[in-house]
């Protein structure tokens, strides 16, 4: 039986220190931390960012309250740029917490099946 990339994730406390250092990253970010300095809530946002990974994206059975991908993003006008700045955030955040090589590209998957729905929405 394989385990599931939440399991691999490291579970809840895993998903909470690598979505905190991605936070973390996207704000030192000269591409994307003017958006995320001037989130109107960024502890909802990363309790969201949380959520997500911890629910359906990675086989987790915990509950997700937020908005799907459209909504949550919809007005924002995210370019190409600012969208991969933030996916090479992301997957620096799971190699610092030595997540395998193998779950990061899964991770890059699912980020990557969102694309067309955080881009230009």
């Amino acid at each position: 039986m394989s385990t599931s990339l939440f399991d691999r994730l490291g579970g809840t406390a895993g998903i909470d220190r690598i979505v905190d250092t991605a936070i973390a990253a996207h704000l030192a970010n000269p591409v994307i931390q003017t958006r995320f300095a001037n989130a109107r809530d960024i502890d909802r946002a990363r309790r969201m960012a949380k959520e997500f990974f911890a629910h359906g994206a990675s086989g987790g059975a915990l509950p997700y309250s937020g908005k799907d991908m459209v909504d949550a993003h919809k007005g924002m006008n995210i370019n190409e740029q600012e969208y991969l700045a933030a996916t090479d955030d992301i997957l620096n955040a799971l190699t610092q917490h030595g997540i395998a090589e193998d779950t990061r590209l899964e991770v890059l998957g699912i980020l990557y099946s969102l694309k067309g729905m955080i881009i230009r929405v």
